[in-house]
């Protein structure tokens, strides 16, 4: 009898089994894939960076959302932070050269030769520069460029190279007319002028006059007779070229390093057109706030997270620098510590289709000025440049320590060559009791070893015997060099002339 009240039981369990298996195979869907495991985003996911990402049934958890913003966000201001420093650079020269009381269109030459006191990336001491801005924003500019041992380019806002000028220009030194042309122009140009497109507003040139026998007044005379810059709406009545002395200039024309960063940023987008960059560029500089046509004005959140992304794009830009990880960066790969930005030679940073960000980012850190005569010289033309900021053990520079370096002889470089010592900081002209920061090849105190070749000294104190060939560093100060040779010949080229490396004096 008791089996018998076992009965209600068992029907009510068998009834539920069927109910549970009947639920299941309806939620069988009848179109059914096989979805790999690739697919799925289990609910849990450890990452090294984020720590945990929870997810349920493949959404995303509210702490997950947050993470991943914020992660994006800041990887986007490190991105902009480095794609950035080319226009915020050109930025920082045009209106560094403001406080010399230039305007747009004047010429700001350093005559007597620039030193410590101007901030001013890899300036080359012993060479007079001449920098103008060329603004045809409201109408085309015609500039005149008179002839002469002079050699230089234009830039446009995003440090792309628009044309040389001087004797790497199209008129190859005998001076010329051009007009430069904004991109909104439509109206007619005048006859017997070279028409030079620009696809920004504010263009940076740039010009060095190349001194022969120490005569500096020569090397300028036509920079400051016969050189200006004006709107094409005054081509019947030119005014006279103006230009401004900023030797011994105390004026900063690098880019800050730090959260005022985006507001140079923000002030070139606001200013040029708005298809003036790569629109893929635009997009990333709109994602953190900066789009042209609307106030940047970051809440808290994207603040720190502009000021982290600056400092973890600052370290980067500085490792990539100073610590370069591609081979193809090194001159002598395994022989010697020399390197350069211009690994596929070409001023655009391309090798074979490919745009080799790390050059990029290298260059407009380090240096100023993009030409193909610098990135890819003819023999005998143009100017070469080589990096040195370790010594033959790959060691860090120190001011406080005494280095030489020899230069095979003879040196492959027609016109000249020249050592130029500069601030790790700043990459500008290291601060000594040295007016020049280096020294060249045209200077008479350097001396040749019996050999032919060069033995140049890097220390606080001049070796004795040696004091010709002495650039002075400063103790606690770390610095790097950079050797130039104007007018590369086939040696170079073909690197069977090799610089040595800097070797500590023990």
């Amino acid at each position: 009898m008791k089996r018998k009240h076992h009965i209600p039981a068992l029907l009510v369990f068998v009834a539920a089994l069927s109910v549970t298996l009947g639920s299941a195979l309806a939620a069988e869907p009848k179109y059914k894939a096989d979805v790999p495991s690739s697919l799925i985003t289990p609910d849990k996911v450890q990452t090294e960076f984020l720590g945990e990402l929870e997810f349920k049934d493949g959404m995303p958890s509210e702490a997950t959302v947050k993470k991943t913003y914020d992660f994006i966000d800041l990887a986007r201001a490190t991105e902009a932070f480095l794609n950035g420093i080319p226009p915020t650079s050109i930025y920082a020269m045009l209106e560094g050269m403001k406080a010399t009381g230039a305007n747009p269109g004047d010429l700001v030459l350093w005559k007597n030769y620039g030193d410590a006191r101007t901030l001013a990336l890899t300036f080359n001491t012993s060479t007079p520069y001449a920098f103008a801005e060329i603004n045809v924003k409201a109408e085309p500019a015609i500039v005149e460029v008179p002839p002469g041992r002079l050699v230089g380019a234009v830039d446009d806002a995003f440090f792309r190279w628009v044309t040389d000028l001087g004797l790497t220009g199209p008129n190859q030194g005998k001076g010329g007319k051009y007009v430069f042309v904004g991109p909104d122009h439509k109206g007619a140009l005048p006859d017997g002028y070279r028409v030079v497109k620009t696809p920004t507003y504010r263009n940076w040139m740039f010009l060095r006059a190349l001194v022969q026998n120490g005569d500096v007044e020569t090397a300028t005379l036509g920079l400051r007779t016969e050189f200006r810059i004006y709107p094409l709406s005054q081509l019947k009545n030119p005014p006279k070229g103006r230009w401004v002395d900023a030797s011994g200039a105390k004026i900063n024309t690098i880019h800050a390093n730090d959260y005022s960063f985006w507001h140079e940023l923000d002030a070139v987008v606001q200013y040029e057109p708005s298809d003036a960059f790569n629109p893929e560029l635009v997009g990333q500089f709109a994602a953190i706030g900066i789009k042209k046509g609307k106030p940047f004005a970051p809440d808290a959140r994207m603040k720190k997270i502009l000021t982290e992304g600056v400092a973890i794009g600052n370290a980067t830009a500085r490792s990539i620098t100073f610590r370069p990880r591609l081979e193809s960066a090194y001159f002598y790969p395994g022989k010697r510590q020399w390197y350069s930005c211009f690994t596929g030679g070409s001023h655009e940073f391309m090798n074979n289709g490919e745009l080799v960000l790390d050059d990029r980012i290298m260059f407009h850190y380090y240096a100023t000025a993009i030409t193909p005569a610098m990135a890819k010289p003819v023999v005998g033309t143009g100017s070469a440049y080589e990096i040195g900021a370790h010594d033959s053990e790959g060691r860090y520079l120190d001011g406080g320590k005494t280095y030489k370096c020899t230069l095979p002889g003879p040196v492959p470089a027609k016109d000249f060559w020249s050592f130029v010592v500069y601030d790790n900081q700043t990459r500008s002209v290291l601060e000594t009791d040295q007016k020049t920061g280096g020294l060249d090849s045209n200077n008479p105190s350097v001396k040749a070893n019996a050999d032919g070749s060069y033995t140049m000294w890097f220390g606080p104190k001049a070796p004795a015997g040696h004091e010709g060939n002495w650039i002075q560093t400063m103790p606690g100060k770390g610095y790097n060099i950079l050797l130039r040779l104007y007018g590369p010949l086939q040696p170079w080229f073909d690197k069977t002339w090799m610089p040595g490396d800097f070797e500590l004096v023990k």
